[in-house]
């Protein structure tokens, strides 16, 4: 089986409270995105009927269209070499997404391989709340060009992994009157796996996680400052349940 939790943890607002600050001057907010792959063994089934689902046989090759949606948390690596190489490694943020996707598998027979290609709107928001407003780093678009790999579970389910290329714009910003402070675009890979079901004969479902990582960014050369002073490394965790229509 495959499962995606999200948790959220209480705040916790006494973490000065060791060097005599009141609680409240620094907050943390903990939350946690996980994706498992397991295997059960129940105990006892061999002594009652099961009940069984007819799933179609299904080939895989042809041309498919669909469509996803689903969560992820975008992680946000921080250098200041001038520092003796300080490094903030997990100022992230956190939010939903819906992509859509057109590819083609080839079924050879105990196996399945493809190519696809998917674009995608992010609401995912690394958010920094300061005296007056906020400042912002949005992920706001991106698409993917992947190729995935797969064995057939049975006739109908297909486990697969895939890898790629991944390309996201990246927006700084803060709340009125400032606005927009940068934003770029920046190339990346993309590996993860997932599992996807037949159940009609041109329409599948899956569940798939997907880990991304992007070029490092120096900040303040985009103001005309000296380079490899302030940088950021980009990365996300995503899980997304899609379904596919594919053409005969």
């Amino acid at each position: 089986k495959t499962e995606y939790r999200y948790t959220q943890f209480s705040t916790n607002d006494d973490l000065l409270s060791e060097f005599g600050a009141p609680d409240g001057a620094l907050n943390l907010d903990t939350s946690r995105h996980t994706f498992q792959v397991a295997a059960n063994y129940r105990f006892g089934a061999q002594n009652g009927g099961v009940a069984s689902f007819e799933a179609p046989a299904y080939n895989w090759t042809g041309f498919y269209i669909g469509g996803a949606g689903g969560a992820g948390a975008s992680v946000h690596q921080i250098n200041v070499p001038p520092l003796g190489d300080l490094e903030f490694n997990g100022i992230g943020g956190e939010g939903v997404f819906g992509e859509l996707n057109a590819g083609y598998d080839h079924d050879f027979g105990s196996w399945v391989a493809g190519v696809m290609v998917d674009a995608r709107y992010s609401g995912m928001t690394t958010e920094l709340e300061v005296p007056g407003g906020s400042i912002n780093l949005d992920t706001d678009y991106g698409f993917d060009v992947l190729g995935r790999v797969g064995l057939k579970v049975n006739e109908s389910t297909l486990a697969y992994v895939l890898g790629g290329y991944s390309w996201q714009h990246f927006d700084l910003n803060a709340s009125s009157p400032i606005g927009d402070i940068i934003d770029w675009g920046s190339s990346g890979f993309s590996v993860g796996g997932g599992l996807e079901a037949a159940v009609t004969n041109n329409v599948t479902v899956g569940l798939e996680y997907r880990y991304s990582q992007f070029a490092e960014k120096d900040i303040l050369e985009e103001f005309g400052g000296p380079g490899d002073v302030l940088t950021t490394t980009p990365s996300f965790h995503t899980v997304r349940i899609g379904a596919k229509y594919k053409f005969n």
